[in-house]
């Protein structure tokens, strides 16, 4: 099971940061994915972490703004997001995958949280 934490509404520039605990499955064995949504889009990739977090991969929109990190001890992985826009307001999910490939292909990956919105005002 994945849950997120920490969404909510932040103003253009701030920051926030959110979480993905799991619980059920070997945490460290996994990689994880970050992506979102928002309403009539289809789910875009974010960032991912390697199962020991030494790799990450960002995608362009993400890369230099947020930052994808894990930590294993706490079967938990986080998603820093800083100098927010209005168009970073989705909703955003993480989910878990056993290989390192084609990290950015939302259809790889098999476990997936609820979800936690974020939302930017202008």
């Amino acid at each position: 099971q994945l849950v997120e934490s920490g969404g909510g509404l932040v103003q253009a520039g701030g920051s926030l940061r959110v979480s993905c605990a799991a619980s059920g499955l070997v945490f460290k064995n996994y990689v994880v994915g970050w992506f979102r949504q928002t309403e009539g889009e289809d789910r875009e990739f974010v960032a991912a972490v390697s199962t020991g977090g030494g790799t990450t991969v960002h995608s362009a929109s993400a890369k230099g703004r947020f930052t994808i990190s894990r930590d294993n001890a706490k079967n938990a992985a986080y998603l820093q997001m800083n100098a927010l826009k209005p168009d970073d307001t989705a909703v955003y999910y993480c989910a878990t995958k056993i290989a390192w490939r084609s990290v950015a292909n939302r259809d790889e990956y098999g476990y997936w949280g609820q979800g936690t919105e974020v939302t930017v005002s202008s």
